[in-house]
């Protein structure tokens, strides 16, 4: 094969191969831009590579990627602008009932909020074993070459990360369901009903608002219904939507702005865990539905 014919067959292998490269960096990153960011990056150092020392193309491309996503997440801990805690997850956000683009419907029906919230709290190496193993079936020998760890090694850091995740609330009720408890919790904050809510949410629910100044987090659900019901009297309108998959709605006040973005992991017919988003500058700059006539 002539060398622009073996770089066309190694291009082509590479295609076939993004879409999982892909999901492997969102998962790692939280964020699609900077997993397309990874994977572009894989591709350029590939182009470098000599291809004839390649034996096995998705291997070589999975390390690749995993280096570039543990960079990115060690530079974001060590960047003093940002708070690594308190980075708010890429939200995916579509009409309920309506259609999500595929690849981010793909995206957003894996990873749920409250598992990227977890994510985050992960180490660099214990996400990319985590994903890696639990997410993706690469054996533990493999992924500790990547993280220049021995395999038991790797495995124990898979594990601490697993026993983490694991008390990560994940929805049991079909969406049906899922969305008949939040269109409740939402008439009970628009007529005040302040009982209402509290049977509505877990008592032990989480709220985090990220606002312009940061991020609130609130636990318990008196502590959460009061100041839910603070904000509902600004509310006007409201259209429900699925966030990363998970049942929500975006409000609007009297002036015909978003007043926010609303999503609610449900558990057992309770809400366990809400995320708002309530500074302009992020709301500005998701691709949110229009306002209902």
């Amino acid at each position: 094969m002539t060398g622009s014919g073996a770089h066309e067959a190694t291009a082509e292998a590479f295609e076939q191969q993004r879409e999982r490269l892909v999901a492997v960096a969102y998962r790692m990153l939280g964020s699609r831009a900077d997993a397309e960011d990874a994977v572009q990056e894989a591709w350029i150092r590939l182009a470098r590579q000599d291809e004839a020392s390649i034996d096995n193309l998705a291997g070589w491309l999975t390390t690749v990627v995993g280096r570039v996503c543990i960079d990115v997440l060690r530079s974001r801990k060590t960047r003093p602008e940002l708070s690594y805690e308190d980075r708010l997850p890429e939200l995916v956000v579509a009409v309920d009932g309506g259609a999500a683009p595929e690849d981010d419907a793909m995206l957003a029906e894996s990873v749920g909020m409250a598992l990227l919230v977890v994510l985050d709290s992960l180490t660099p190496t214990e996400r990319l074993a985590f994903v890696l193993h639990d997410m993706f079936a690469v054996p533990f020998g493999e992924i500790g070459e990547i993280i220049g760890r021995s395999t038991d090694a790797t495995k124990m850091l898979a594990s601490r990360a697993r026993r983490k995740v694991q008390g990560t609330p994940q929805p049991q009720e079909e969406p049906r369901r899922q969305r008949a408890v939040v269109d409740a919790f939402l008439a009970a904050a628009r007529n005040g009903d302040f009982e209402g809510l509290v049977t509505l949410l877990d008592p032990n629910v989480t709220w985090r608002t990220y606002h312009p100044k940061g991020v609130l987090t609130t636990v318990g659900a008196a502590e959460v219904a009061e100041p839910v019901l603070r904000g509902a009297r600004s509310m006007t309108s409201a259209l429900p939507v699925r966030v990363n998959g998970e049942p929500g709605f975006v409000a609007w006040g009297a002036n015909g702005k978003v007043l926010g973005l609303v999503a609610c992991t449900v558990v057992e017919g309770r809400i366990v865990e809400l995320l708002t988003v309530s500074d302009r500058k992020r709301l500005d700059a998701m691709d949110l539905p229009p306002r209902p006539e």
